[in-house]
Order: structure tokens, then sequence, then C-alpha cells
């Protein structure tokens, strides 16, 4: 969380003071953690090898673009409730609860492997965020909701890498990214 809690001397009209400064602040950390988000998927974009890089290097950029996108609406909305949104990279490496992405150069089965347990954090996170602004601030809920529905896309795009004719996602049980690449990377050796 940010050093001082939000505390904005005006908010938009119908809103309470004090139930806009915790929506800043949960909107502070959703954007540290798309700034973040898109900062790796560019470090992927970068570093992926191996037969399938064109697929894997061609498919990041539009979603760093929309996560690009979505930290400005989020920085924006922060604005408008009277905030001040935060998005200096020492704020970012302050306030967060995770650790840098793990993967360096790697095959694009272990990046993807990696970036499903990203996407899967960020949205479990913004969904939590979601659910506590739905009785404070439908407006900010419905920006969230709608970034949901981008995220969820995004992680469908890499899990369909992924899984199995079967429906089975080789990193099923993976709790570290490290371990999700691994997993990832172990069921594409043995397939045929």
């Amino acid at each position: 969380m940010p050093s001082q809690p939000a505390d904005p001397s005006y908010t938009v009209p119908g809103l309470r003071t004090q139930d806009s400064g915790r929506i800043i602040e949960l909107l502070q950390m959703r954007l540290h953690a798309l700034n973040d988000l898109h900062l790796t998927l560019k470090h992927v974009h970068w570093n992926v090898v191996g037969p399938h890089f064109i697929a894997v290097h061609e498919m990041i950029d539009p979603q760093v673009d929309k996560v690009r996108d979505m930290t400005d609406d989020i920085a924006e909305r922060i604005s408008t409730l009277g905030g001040e949104p935060d998005g200096t990279p020492g704020a970012l490496v302050a306030a967060r609860s995770w650790s840098d992405y793990s993967i360096g150069r790697a095959e694009a089965i272990e990046h993807l492997g990696a970036l499903d347990m990203v996407y899967t954090n960020v949205i479990e996170d913004h969904r939590e965020a979601m659910r506590e602004t739905e009785e404070s601030d439908p407006v900010t809920q419905d920006m969230l909701i709608e970034q949901l529905r981008g995220l969820e896309l995004f992680q469908w795009f890499v899990r369909a890498h992924l899984e199995s004719a079967g429906g089975k996602l080789s990193t099923r049980g993976a709790t570290t990214e490290t371990g999700a690449a691994g997993q990832a990377a172990e069921q594409a050796r043995r397939q045929p």
C-alpha cells in the first residue's frame, strides 16, 4: 500500500471522501500491478526463444498495448476521485507484495507457463478490487470488470498453448512462476 493513505479533499458527486480514499488505495495497487504486468510482458517479448518464438513474440505486443491502456484508465480514475496516481518505478517496487518476474531468456513454452501464473495473480487481485467496489462505486467496478474481460482473454491466449486436447493445463497445481515454467516445459518434452 502507499506510505500514506489516500485522503482526498474532494471526490466525485455522490461518493463519500472516505469511500473514495479506500477506492484510490485499491486502484493504486491495481496501477502498480498493471504497470508491472506490461513491463513483464515486454520482457517476455524480448527474451522468448525457440521454435514458437514468432508466435509468442507477436502475441505479446498487443497485450502490452492493451495493458498500458488499462493503466491509463486506472490512473485517470484515481485523479477523477481526487487522488494522485503514482506511476513511478520506485513507488511500484516499494508497494508491491510480489517479486520480479523470474524467467530470463527461455523457450516460449516456459515463458507461457510462467505468464499463466502472472495472469492468475493479477486477475485474482483485480477481482478482489472489483468485489470491494461493488457497493461503493459501480463506475469503478464497471471499469475493473471491463479490464478483467481483457485480462482473462489474454490468459486464455496463453493457456491455449498450455492445454492438452483433453483440457488439462500443463501448469495445473503450480504455485510459482519457475514451477509453472518447468511443468510446461516437461509436458512439452513428453508430447510427440
